[in-house]
């Protein structure tokens, strides 16, 4: 199945599921059926080792049908192509690869009510705690978008001084979700509950030691949510252009397609979206190409897209009129999912002052 044959199934369900504030078990059944969530991992264990252009490019046409389906989708992706990429995974890759293999839909979750995003340091308050015959884990996780349908978590914790990664199954005994996403204004189908950890079992094989070294922050997830965001704008610009080749008022006796206003409001539109799918683009052949400053370019194309994907999506209600705040378009629905972009890091103001000091200091040695 391909992304826009995927996309087409998303779509058709998408209203509802918004409706519903609840993600779809036919997406998450169509997602692991089609192979998408292999894309980044190795023709070896049944993956496309599809480089991260292909991947930005199949993720935005994916998030024009679902942008909440999408995103879920996202976080697989992220850690199977990370892991491929970066050093700090070469003891751990295998692994992860085997479980989408097997069908896994994992996500990372770090963020938590008193730390929020660990994107800006320290340590989280959940914990791993060692004691005479086992380890468990405790504590309390926001923003684990697929909620209970992941298959595995990886849980961002302090062991002593330190963090690491556990692999936690779903569903094992002390995992324990609350349901506290699907009536917000973004996303409201991409089950991105809390989730808390009381004692839960963990083997020391689950608790994955990444290798240190240079921090290298991970450009398969920042590019990944850019191209989310900017489905959402894809969709709505592509619902316009449909109701204005069908729209004919009465008064009018032509399709509103006809009208100039509206014409140079579409073509503003376009040129948007060109600018930020070629910068989209651009970031992510870079990191392929392991160009000097890739990692500087996806957080860049990150602001950009999400930037194109709130102005676009509220451009396309304002050239539909009145018709557009009703339901019948979506352009309400992505309007509402594109402005979600501003909440996942980097931050804009981090990425300003992190293109300021490449200007004022030069790059980090």
């Amino acid at each position: 199945m391909t992304p826009a044959e995927l996309a087409a199934r998303f779509a058709a369900r998408a209203a509802a599921a918004d409706r519903a504030g609840a993600l779809p078990e036919a997406d998450v059944a169509d997602l692991r059926a089609s192979g998408y969530l292999r894309l980044a991992s190795p023709a070896t264990f049944g993956g496309a080792n599809a480089p991260l252009r292909s991947v930005v490019e199949a993720q935005t046409t994916l998030a024009a049908g679902s942008a909440s389906s999408a995103l879920v989708a996202a976080m697989t992706l992220m850690l199977t192509g990370n892991a491929r990429d970066v050093d700090a995974w070469s003891d751990e890759r295998e692994r992860l690869y085997e479980l989408v293999r097997g069908g896994a839909l994992l996500n990372a979750v770090a963020s938590e009510p008193a730390l929020g995003s660990p994107s800006h340091g320290g340590l989280p308050a959940t914990e791993l705690r060692s004691g005479r015959d086992r380890c468990t884990l405790h504590g309390h996780k926001t923003w684990a978008t697929g909620g209970a349908h992941l298959t595995h978590l990886l849980v961002l914790a302090r062991d002593g001084d330190s963090a690491v990664q556990v692999l936690v199954r779903n569903h094992a005994p002390g995992v324990r979700w609350q349901r506290t996403w699907g009536d917000g204004l973004s996303l409201r189908a991409s089950d991105s509950h809390d989730v808390a950890f009381d004692g839960v079992a963990v083997e020391p094989s689950d608790v994955l030691r990444l290798r240190p070294g240079p921090k290298v922050r991970n450009v398969w997830f920042t590019l990944l949510l850019a191209a989310t965001y900017l489905g959402s704008a894809v969709a709505a610009r592509e619902a316009l252009v449909a109701h204005a080749r069908e729209r004919v008022p009465s008064a009018l006796g032509h399709p509103i397609a006809e009208l100039p206003a509206l014409r140079r409001g579409v073509g503003e539109l376009q040129v948007m979206m060109h600018t930020a799918l070629a910068t989209l683009h651009d970031a992510a052949a870079g990191w392929d190409a392991r160009r000097d400053g890739a990692d500087a370019d996806a957080e860049i194309a990150k602001v950009v897209c999400v930037d194109v994907a709130t102005r676009v999506t509220e451009g396309a209600l304002r050239l539909a009129g009145g018709v557009g705040l009703g339901r019948g378009l979506a352009l309400e629905r992505h309007f509402r999912d594109a402005r979600a972009g501003f909440a996942h890091p980097p931050g804009v103001d981090a990425v300003y002052e992190r293109q300021a000091a490449l200007l004022f200091d030069g790059p980090t040695p």
